[in-house]
């Protein structure tokens, strides 16, 4: 498994596979960074996204739909989308840091949490899913 860092980050695909990406961690940023790397686009997550993701999963206790959605768009409720911009969420926000591309936290941190072994993904064409493993 790649460390995560800059020099070897996570080689992970969209949920219904037609993407390919990496992610790493940027625990020197301000705040420490999830940085997501798609084609020439660059979004960045907090880090705590991979922590607090997981514990909302764990309490939810089933699959919850993933939602992806663009900053400009609303998140359907319920999903991991609508989470990652809630007032209720453990950052009282949005975990996206970077103005205008905040979005897509339910597309691009649900295969991130699969492959560290927090979650599973559900890898249909449309609709995914996901939950926390124990």
């Amino acid at each position: 498994m790649p460390a995560g860092s800059k020099g070897d980050p996570w080689q992970l695909t969209t949920p219904p596979g037609t993407s390919a990406y990496s992610m790493y961690r940027d625990a020197d940023a301000d705040p420490p960074a999830l940085v997501c790397q798609v084609g020439s686009t660059t979004l960045k997550y907090r880090l705590s996204a991979i922590d607090d993701l997981h514990a909302w999963l764990k309490s939810q206790g089933d699959w919850v739909l993933l939602g992806a959605a663009d900053e400009s768009k609303p998140a359907a409720d319920g999903t991991v989308e609508a989470w990652g911009r809630s007032p209720g969420n453990p950052v009282g926000g949005w975990y996206g840091l970077r103005k205008g591309y905040r979005g897509r936290l339910g597309m691009y941190l649900p295969p991130l949490l699969e492959a560290l072994g927090l979650a599973e993904v559900t890898h249909d064409s449309r609709n995914n899913r996901m939950r926390a493993m124990p």
